[in-house]
């Protein structure tokens, strides 16, 4: 397998396994509120109260957040994403420290004669 073929095989692998925790959250998401739901009603003396529904809203919360995450952000902001936003930053350091080079050498010139002893 070429490197070309091998790092695609790598993102789709990462990509499926992201999905497959995606969906055993959902399924571990209803299985727990079934969970919550019960014990509220049938284990605890005072059904008056309904905690249940704010643990299961918070917890909706989160899956909610976490399938944005694996469904929108992760598509979007990927290792190519990721090569081109490293690749910005680098350019721009680059210009940067040419700038700041060009400003010493302005600021503090050196002549062809000059030279460092750098031997005391």
């Amino acid at each position: 397998m070429d490197p070309m073929q091998h790092e695609l095989y790598e993102d789709a692998r990462i990509r499926v396994k992201q999905k497959k925790r995606l969906f055993f959250h959902f399924v571990v998401f209803i299985l727990g509120s079934i969970f919550l739901y019960i014990a509220n009603e049938y284990l605890v003396q005072d059904t008056t109260v309904k905690w249940y529904l704010w643990a299961t809203s918070i917890w909706a919360l989160l899956f909610v957040l976490h399938a944005i995450n694996v469904l929108i952000v992760n598509r979007f902001m990927n290792k190519k994403w990721e090569r081109t936003q490293i690749d910005k930053l680098m350019e721009k350091q680059l210009k940067r420290r040419e700038q700041l080079e060009r400003q010493v050498e302005k600021d503090f010139p050196v002549s062809q004669n000059q030279s460092i002893d750098t031997q005391n």
